[in-house]
């Protein structure tokens, strides 16, 4: 098989590509910006290039099976450079992918494009009503795909929530804060539940979706079949740790206050940063959704539970003295 990864370079898709070097049969394509990062010294073909640049992809796809669209934004001071990222570099994608004939698209979207949760969790035909600049940007991405692609590719958008594990740069201040014996949890962490994946199993659901070759356009969540609350987390973190952890409960008020504190301060300084009006925004909401159709049709299941998944995930930041 041969496969052309955008975003190889990053948390995710380092992880898609390590799964597909495993078979060595394959022949692995990925855009590179910049830096390698976590693919330095391992056996695929480099493209140097951006999402935009046209040359560039048309190298990388060119002959090739398979792509997995991986790469996007996902913080970001304006709507504009939201869609430029996750909107119109898709699109750039996906026309030429039908141009050159690719027979299969595979493209990263989020939880987040749908919004969040009330009384029970989202299936893949309900409203998608996003509350944040990023979810808004992804919500038109699919939207944009629906419109452009037809029945000459395979499309497949995956939906995951939050994703975890090695490498994880933006949860791990979650976990950096559980190092110090402090565990933040908005509201009183008891009845709010979310959906959370290990990367391994999204990479498992990303691989499955690859193989189905319906032509059209199909969604699906891919995501823990286990709901959790931010209780439930605390408690498995300090059984990683092996010591308790002292919940630091905080309103979803506060939690705004204070993204709107740092995305001020960040803005003097030209850093855009993690905490920021949207993600207090979000942080405040339940997110959870449904695995039921991936489990139907592609055969997903969920196999990392949470203990084992953040184990593997804490001793993974130790051992690179992130921790």
């Amino acid at each position: 098989m041969k496969a052309f990864v955008t975003g190889g370079t990053g948390f995710i898709g380092s992880h898609l590509v390590d799964r597909l070097l495993k078979n060595q049969n394959d022949e692995i394509r990925c855009l590179v910006r910049s830096s390698d990062k976590w693919l330095k010294d391992k056996d695929f073909i480099r493209i140097q290039g951006s999402l935009h640049d046209l040359t560039a992809l048309r190298e990388g796809m060119d002959g090739s099976d398979v792509v997995f669209h991986v790469a996007g934004i996902v913080k970001a001071p304006s709507q504009k450079i939201f869609h430029q990222a996750n909107v119109a570099a898709t699109e750039n994608i996906l026309r030429l992918a039908m141009k050159l004939k690719i027979p299969k698209l595979v493209v990263l979207s989020s939880l987040a494009a749908c919004g969040p949760s009330f009384k029970q969790p989202l299936a893949e035909d309900d409203p998608m009503m996003p509350v944040t600049m990023y979810g808004e940007s992804k919500k038109k991405m699919e939207e944009m795909i629906a419109e452009v692609a037809d029945d000459s590719i395979s499309v497949t958008v995956i939906r995951p929530p939050a994703v975890y594990g090695p490498r994880e740069d933006q949860i791990f201040s979650v976990f950096q804060m559980a190092s110090w014996r402090i565990f933040p949890i908005i509201d009183s962490g008891q009845n709010s539940r979310v959906s959370l994946i290990h990367v391994h199993d999204l990479v498992d659901g990303i691989i499955l979706s690859a193989a189905e070759n319906k032509p059209g356009v199909v969604t699906y969540f891919i995501s823990s079949e286990e709901l959790y609350t931010w209780e439930e987390i605390r408690q498995a973190t300090g059984r990683v740790f092996g010591k308790k952890l002292h919940a630091l409960k905080v309103s979803p008020r506060l939690v705004e206050v204070v993204g709107n504190i740092m995305e001020t301060g960040a803005s003097l300084i030209g850093r855009y940063p993690v905490i920021n009006r949207d993600k207090a925004r979000e942080l405040g909401m339940q997110w959870t959704c449904s695995v039921d159709k991936a489990k139907a049709t592609l055969g997903f299941r969920q196999k990392m539970d949470l203990d084992k998944g953040l184990a593997e995930t804490i001793q993974w930041y130790k051992k690179h003295h992130w921790l």
